[in-house]
């Protein structure tokens, strides 16, 4: 049993939540799974739709090749089974924007199988096992919005690969989802299969929500579709659960059903009874032979993978001495993790670097809704501004005004910034023995209350100590000559 099934529940008003995942991932790769035709987004409607995709009669599906070296890739991250042999299968259900009639995907032999996603939840490891992972195509997509009365349909999107990554039902909060599809977020960015862009639906979750008393059996499920943002999906699931649970209370009883949420409201709606996988008729695809992969193949991707990142979040603990949690942010993407390798290798303060990424770079960041590879001050800049913390050149005070000069682009050089700006520390003991001497003469009261045992008394001295050097004077080197001079 998993960490995750293992992990006690979280109960809401007595019961039990239980929340399993099926997300989308769209595949980076430049054509459609069975087609040559361009997956890129924002195209007109209907121009990027072959005779494959649109099922004229005579055409035949050919697999793309890029499409399964991502699925292998996702397999070896997870630690999942790849498949030496899997089979595509014609899922059968009628839709307007389902040219075939039916969608070629993966049922009984799956290309990937098994496996598992760790994360971080409020500083407390988790893992979410994974039933399996298959290749799949997109279906089109109805267009409401610009039509009076009538609906229309644009089949660029049809064909389009995807991935679905299907989990057990070992969630037991919002919470706890969301983290899951975060991570899982993280991970297909990091490996390069999917942009992850949510608002173009290149990463959809499929959220199934249950509720039971601690012990029963599993309740009847209710699917959110299509949730496309972290935000929403949490309000989601947690109007579902209390939803659920005061139908229950009630006296009614839940019914399978696919639903939306709707963002306006915060609230559900049914959109359709859910249908079971024998409402849909799988059968095997006869126009494609089984997916053959041979472990050499899986060698090769495996030998192209990047270090990932819960390995790379360890490294960072091992190496730098860093928390779990610091190095689990930090490792939130590829650049901001290049970022802070950068910039501890250029001053070999890595503690230090993860503050400052952690702190005012990620908060400047958020304000300006950017990218870290986008950021004004650069690893190597940030890297010199700590150095000058290091050796006494700046207070932390000054630091953060050098920094936000260099954000503003008032220059791009740390030590000019400095200069310029005046922020020069003070560390002349002779100088700073003379100031301390006038505050103490000029400041009795505070001097005999200090003797007396009152601390407050002592940071009122620093505070003018600091207020005569008009801030430059070294705080920790105040602290030292004035206890000296007190005693």
């Amino acid at each position: 049993m998993s960490a995750a099934a293992q992990s006690p529940s979280l109960l809401i008003n007595g019961y039990e939540v239980v929340i399993g995942f099926e997300t989308h991932a769209q595949l980076s790769t430049q054509s459609k799974i069975f087609s040559r035709s361009s997956v890129a987004f924002g195209a007109a409607p209907n121009t990027q739709a072959s005779v494959v995709d649109m099922a004229l009669p005579g055409t035949l599906p050919v697999m793309n090749r890029a499409a399964v070296e991502c699925a292998i890739k996702l397999g070896l991250a997870v630690g999942a089974y790849v498949a030496d042999k899997s089979v595509f299968a014609r899922k059968n259900y009628f839709y307007p924007d389902l040219p075939k009639g039916y969608q070629i995907s993966q049922f009984e032999i799956p290309v990937v199988q098994g496996g598992e996603v760790s994360f971080l939840l409020d500083g407390e490891p988790k893992t979410v096992r994974l039933v399996r992972a298959h290749l799949e195509e997109d279906a089109g997509k109805s267009l409401h919005e610009d039509f009076v009365g009538q609906s229309g349909i644009d089949l660029n999107r049809a064909g389009t690969p995807l991935l679905e990554i299907v989990t057990e039902p070992d969630m037991r909060s919002s919470a706890e989802a969301v983290a899951y599809a975060k991570e899982l977020h993280k991970l297909v960015t990091w490996i390069g299969i999917c942009d992850g862009n949510m608002q173009e639906g290149s990463f959809r979750c499929d959220a199934n929500v249950s509720v039971r008393k601690p012990g029963a059996p599993l309740g009847t499920r209710r699917e959110i579709k299509n949730l496309n943002s972290f935000r929403f999906m949490q309000q989601a699931i947690d109007f579902e659960i209390r939803w659920q649970i005061e139908q229950i209370e009630d006296g009614f009883d839940i019914q399978q059903a696919t639903i939306l949420f709707d963002p306006d409201t915060g609230e559900t709606r049914a959109m359709r009874t859910k249908e079971d996988a024998a409402d849909y008729r799988y059968f095997p695809d006869p126009d494609l032979p089984p997916l053959v992969i041979a472990r050499d193949w899986v060698s090769s991707v495996e030998a192209t993978m990047p270090e990932l990142p819960r390995v790379m979040a360890k490294r960072f603990m091992d190496a730098h001495g860093l928390s779990a949690y610091d190095a689990d942010m930090l490792t939130a993407n590829q650049a901001t993790a290049a970022y802070f390798e950068a910039a501890t290798q250029a001053c070999g303060q890595p503690k230090l670097v993860a503050n400052w990424v952690m702190g005012e770079l990620s908060k400047r960041l958020n304000a300006q809704d950017t990218t870290i590879d986008q950021a004004p001050v650069s690893a190597a800049v940030l890297a010199a501004l700590i150095a000058r913390i290091q050796d006494q050149t700046i207070s932390n005070n000054a630091a953060r005004q050098v920094f936000e000069a260099l954000w503003n682009g008032e220059g791009d050089n740390v030590d000019a910034v400095i200069e310029a700006k005046g922020l020069k520390q003070m560390n002349d003991s002779g100088a700073l023995e003379a100031i301390i001497a006038e505050v103490v003469a000029a400041n009795p009261d505070n001097v005999a209350q200090f003797k007396a045992g009152k601390d407050k008394a002592f940071n009122a001295l620093v505070g003018q100590v600091m207020k005569a050097s008009k801030g430059k004077a070294n705080p920790q080197q105040v602290n030292d000559l004035l206890k000296a001079a007190l005693n």
